[in-house]
């Protein structure tokens, strides 16, 4: 569960003298280095900087599934001391924003900053919920991340460069299809394969106004395969890949908000898994763009929280869906609503409200 009370940063984060390729300085959590720092430059006593937001809520549901696969073994443990990194890499040390009801620490730079929350997977970016793959600690009065958290999910926004789009190719998935219906609207039995389709032909021309060639997996109620979408964004050289859908929690009504989901980088455990085995150590060919899929996951759900103001349900990982795993270029999967809540289901009935889906997602790839 997403815990209460997170405290986020949503302001421009001033970057104090930021390297430029960020250096990793492992240590172990038993013999943690004691470091005095430096101050950090920004004025996090600003009302305009930190501000509160509301508890977030879990990513999708896991539907419970008997498998009888064996579990994952525990990867090595690698943590690193952000303070320490902090001051190789030249930025303001990690700053105490909080401590109830949890410790929260803040460490910003040009492009923003990210407020981490001790003892928990949950993150914030400029807002945006994202989840971590392990929950920072506080040893001997520092912060340690996990190793692998630091390359694929907190250097990626805190030094990345903004997404870049290549010739400006884009295949836009509309979930399911054909006797794929995925699931179905708790007011009156309406498939999510219709809603996801509209969505998505809705999107189409407003990207193309934006400049991109926009393709389609499927045009009409048809049944596509997930190797065949997969196959489709390759024939036609993508430089991005979305795929839309919306969500259940059925027969639980009460589950609402937007999700996005990108692939689970190597060597952390995903934010969902269904009963999948979740093998830490698997590589997959969409592995390649971690830290794009992450900027891109985090650029589109923002727009889609701020322009819906459902809940902001985080941008999260997964490793078992092959639509995803199989990419050549940075994809992601958005959940653009839960059809098992009767209030979002109604919205998602409307076509205005799609509407507002397909403009969100278009101003954020303009």
């Amino acid at each position: 569960m997403f815990k209460p009370a997170a405290i986020i940063v949503g302001a421009a984060i001033l970057l104090a003298g930021c390297a430029s390729t960020p250096t990793i300085p492992e240590e172990t959590i038993t013999s943690p280095p004691v470091m005095t720092g430096e101050n950090s430059p920004l004025n996090w006593t600003d009302t305009n900087v930190v501000k509160k937001i509301p508890a977030a809520r879990p990513c999708k549901p896991v539907v419970p599934t008997v498998r009888t696969n064996p579990m994952p073994s525990a990867p090595v443990m690698t943590w690193t001391s952000l303070n320490r990194w902090a001051v190789e890499n030249k930025i303001g040390q990690p700053h105490l924003i909080a401590r109830a009801p949890v410790a929260a620490y803040a460490i910003g730079t040009a492009n923003g900053a990210m407020v981490l929350d001790i003892g928990s997977r949950d993150a914030a970016w400029n807002g945006t919920e994202v989840n971590l793959g392990f929950a920072p600690e506080i040893i001997d009065d520092q912060v340690f991340v996990h190793s692998a958290d630091l390359r694929k999910n907190i250097e990626p926004l805190l030094f990345g460069p903004p997404p870049a789009f290549g010739n400006r190719v884009i295949v836009i998935d509309p979930g399911h299809g054909g006797a794929n219906v995925g699931t179905h609207s708790v007011l009156d039995g309406r498939f999510e394969k219709e809603f996801t389709l509209d969505w998505a032909k809705r999107l189409a021309p407003l990207l193309e106004t934006n400049g991109w060639k926009v393709f389609l997996t499927r045009t009409s109620d048809v049944t596509v395969s997930n190797l065949d979408r997969v196959a489709f964004a390759e024939a036609h050289h993508a430089d991005l890949f979305i795929s839309l859908h919306f969500n259940s929690g059925a027969p639980d009504k009460k589950p609402a908000g937007i999700v996005t989901y990108c692939l689970t980088p190597v060597g952390m455990p995903s934010t969902l898994t269904r009963g999948w085995p979740d093998l830490w150590s698997q590589v997959f060919p969409n592995n390649a763009y971690d830290a794009q899929n992450l900027q891109l996951a985090v650029r589109v759900h923002s727009a889609l929280a701020r322009a819906t103001g459902l809940e902001d349900r985080g941008v999260c990982h997964l490793r078992f869906d092959a639509v995803l795993r199989g990419q050549n270029r940075p994809a992601i999967l958005i959940e653009g609503g839960f059809m098992s809540n009767p209030h979002e289901a109604r919205l998602i009935e409307s076509p205005e409200f799609r509407q507002k889906l397909a403009e969100a997602v278009a101003d954020a790839l303009k």
